[in-house]
């Protein structure tokens, strides 16, 4: 049994007024330990935020930093408990030129993926966190480049793929990944929703209402089934952690 949470942070820099980032940050340690998981991915990270994070998750260690010059950038970090080891990671960009740090032309922000193969005894899983632009063109873009990637790690193994997506799974990027849309990269095994249809809300815009998009997701593949899977709806000591819902699931 593993389990797996995922969460978009909310860019730290961001004028929020009483959602600042100053003010949110007191909510994560009661969300972190009310839902444990083996695996935490986050998005919109910026390095303030990591080392706060990695305070509170000492029982963990942690991809997908990329120390950045400009103080705005973002990265999207994997949390893995210590009772996992990392056997290979990679970071790239979402992009022409995925090895060098850069943007697609239609893409507002430089958008990333962290990729990584963890082992524990005799389990090994694939975990992928990644966050996509607003662009159509550009998500199904940067799905392709992941399904790519992805093809050459071992498709045996259990995956699951998560992150803030921009979109809906009834967009083109969505249909890559469940294979609605035929890839040649993808060889074996389709990606599954955590969640069924209707697909319930995950961006909430700080108002904590449950009637928004679906743009969170986790996929997942291989020899995984989800015994509990959660929106997390609450507040933690009086405020929002963030204008995004977190995702936890439990696999066994």
């Amino acid at each position: 049994m593993l389990s797996v949470l995922t969460f978009n942070l909310r860019f730290g820099l961001a004028n929020d007024g009483p959602n600042n980032w100053s003010r949110r940050k007191k909510a994560f340690p009661s969300l972190l330990k009310t839902y444990q998981a083996d695996f935490i991915s986050f998005q919109e990270a910026n390095d303030f935020q990591t080392d706060f994070l990695k305070k509170i998750l000492n029982e963990y260690n942690v991809i997908g930093e990329k120390k950045a010059v400009l103080p705005f950038w973002q990265n999207n970090i994997i949390f893995y408990k210590k009772t996992w080891k990392c056997v290979y990671h990679e970071h790239f960009f979402l992009s022409p030129t995925p090895t060098i740090p850069s943007r697609s032309r239609k893409s507002r922000w430089p958008r990333q993926c962290t990729m990584g193969i963890f082992k524990k005894e005799d389990m090994s899983v694939i975990c992928i966190n990644t966050h996509f632009d607003f662009d159509a063109e550009v998500q199904t873009e940067s799905a392709r480049i992941i399904t790519e990637r992805l093809s050459h790690l071992p498709s045996d193994l259990p995956a699951f793929l998560m992150g803030d997506f921009n979109a809906s799974p009834s967009d083109p990027c969505y249909k890559i990944f469940t294979e609605q849309i035929r890839e040649p990269t993808v060889t074996e095994g389709n990606f599954k929703n955590i969640f069924e249809e209707p697909f319930p809300g995950t961006f909430h815009g700080f108002t904590g209402r449950t009637d928004g998009d679906h743009i969170d997701w986790i996929l997942y593949r291989g020899r995984l089934v989800p015994k509990h899977a959660k929106i997390i709806q609450d507040m933690f000591d009086g405020i929002y952690p963030s204008d995004h819902f977190p995702l936890h699931v439990t696999f066994i």
